[in-house]
């Protein structure tokens, strides 16, 4: 119950935050539009924009200086120290899109009209005026903590760490950025460059032709890592597959493995989880709960020696771990790599270097798997990528794991502490990137996650959660539940919503 309060308000502050700063950067710059593109691992990604009245149009953008960056800082502080109101309104849909056009902000005017409303909540601050699907605070003092920082074309807006205290780390970030960089320009090129078009793209029956595009595409880049790995082959033999929850590691090591075995390699694929220490030996984190996300909860000696074993052509018996009932066990599973073979191993400690520290790491080739999707609600409110897997794993919790969504829910805070602590600070050591977002899953996961939500009562201590999860949902056109059959078997969504197919080696 606490820590669903506390992530709450985290989000709150947040995105009141955002607010702040698109006020500022008004006052700052007026002949341009802030667009907050994405959201990093650090913080927000921001760039300034000609203005324009055009949704579809990819408008210049405003190169950033140390000088821009210093004057929106004092013009934010400025405001959190003014401790202004925020108000909320409610007006007519034909209102508020007029409201957005006049403020260059057609994104959000297009978003308004392909939704079935009336009426639009809008907050206002200082004159400017905004929609948003969380409740925001009610004045500007109590944002916290943050600073801007120069990054690319633009800037990125840091924010407090949700659990830790004080700002986001600052660490390196540059390979991940281009990942969503990349996938910002394959979907401008296709047109979707928002929710807005994504809706209007699924009323004109469009669909099934962006599933095709979407998993084509995935296709294709699995086919590049496997590439990548075959010309590695003679000196790495182990490939190690990381990322956060619910990125679809599994699904990722599976397809990499098959695009290796076209390529003439004999994949064996091994889970980390096999390697977990037992149960009673497992470090408990701050509530006293089993941390299973911590590196202390591997067997990092037992790993590193059957590695070594393996790499210098031994044969050794891999550990199955029971969750059942906590234990380690050894059933015969007797493994040797050959010379064509290949060990794919997958967990959230991958990247991290600690986790292997007697083995060169030349003998290693990293991928990183997360869902990097750039899509944005309009201008100035991005789709969260934690909330995308947050989605895509209330949806297989309650499939495949009689995990309810509430469950879900309220282990989430947890998830995402795991994943600062143990995950995004070594996202930079991968060799490459999988981003297995896909442009039509929000739309899909609306399909399948709504109703969940909708079941979670108001004397749940998630509730409120849920409601915001419904909120953000509710500018989504759900995709027609005959669209579905034609998402292929061996889809990376499959992992979630059901019918993959995909055959272990």
């Amino acid at each position: 119950m606490e820590d669903s309060i506390q992530v709450i308000e985290h989000r709150k502050k947040r995105r009141t935050l955002l607010f702040l700063l698109q006020v500022a950067a008004r006052m700052v710059f007026p002949d341009f539009t802030l667009r907050v593109r994405y959201d990093l691992p650090r913080g927000y990604y921001c760039e300034f924009c000609q203005h324009t009245l055009d949704a579809r149009a990819k408008p210049k953008v405003k190169l950033i200086k140390m000088s821009d960056i210093l004057r929106l800082k004092q013009k934010m502080k400025e405001l959190k120290e003014g401790d202004y109101p925020i108000n909320l309104e409610l007006v007519s849909k034909e209102e508020a899109m007029k409201i957005f056009m006049s403020q260059f902000q057609p994104d959000k005017a297009e978003l308004i009209r392909t939704l079935s409303v009336d009426f639009c909540r809008i907050y206002s601050l200082c004159g400017v005026r905004d929609t948003q699907h969380i409740e925001l605070l009610p004045s500007t003092g109590g944002v916290g903590d943050f600073d801007i920082n120069s990054f690319a074309d633009g800037f990125c807006l840091r924010y407090e760490a949700y659990g830790d205290g004080g700002l986001l780390p600052n660490y390196s970030q540059t390979k991940i950025a281009e990942a969503l960089r990349g996938h910002s320009r394959w979907s401008e090129s296709l047109g979707v460059n928002d929710v807005g078009t994504l809706n209007r793209l699924i009323q004109l029956d469009k669909t099934s032709i962006l599933i095709n595009l979407c998993e084509a595409r995935h296709e294709r880049m699995y086919a590049a890592i496997a590439d990548e790995i075959y010309a590695h082959r003679d000196s790495a033999k182990v490939i190690f597959i990381a990322g956060p929850s619910s990125s679809g590691k599994t699904s990722s090591s599976l397809r990499i493995a098959q695009q290796c075995r076209i390529l003439g390699l004999n994949p064996k694929v091994i889970e980390l989880d096999n390697y977990f220490v037992d149960r009673e030996f497992t470090p408990r984190d701050e509530n006293g709960e089993y941390d299973f996300e911590s590196l202390g909860a591997m067997q990092i000696d037992l790993l590193n020696q059957q590695l070594e074993s393996l790499l210098a052509g031994e044969e050794v018996e891999i550990p199955r771990y029971d969750f059942a009932t906590g234990k380690s066990l050894f059933e015969g599973n007797k493994m040797r790599l050959e010379e064509n073979d290949i060990l794919i191993m997958e967990g959230i400690h991958a990247l991290n270097p600690q986790m292997v520290p007697g083995i060169d790491s030349s003998k290693i080739f990293r991928v990183y798997v997360s869902a990097l999707t750039s899509l944005n609600i309009d201008e100035n409110v991005n789709v969260s990528t934690s909330d995308m897997r947050l989605l895509r794993r209330i949806v297989r919790d309650n499939r495949v794991r009689s995990v309810s969504p509430e469950g879900t829910l309220s282990r989430w805070g947890s998830v995402r502490r795991g994943e600062n602590r143990n995950i995004f600070p070594f996202q930079e050591n991968a060799d490459a990137y999988f981003n297995s977002a896909l442009l039509y899953e929000l739309p899909l996961l609306k399909y399948y996650a709504e109703p969940l939500l909708q079941k979670i009562e108001p004397s749940s201590p998630v509730y409120a959660e849920a409601q915001r999860l419904l909120n953000f949902l509710s500018y989504v056109v759900a995709i027609d539940p005959k669209d579905i059959d034609t998402i292929p078997p061996m889809s990376i969504i499959r992992e979630f919503i059901g019918g993959q197919c995909l055959i272990r080696f």
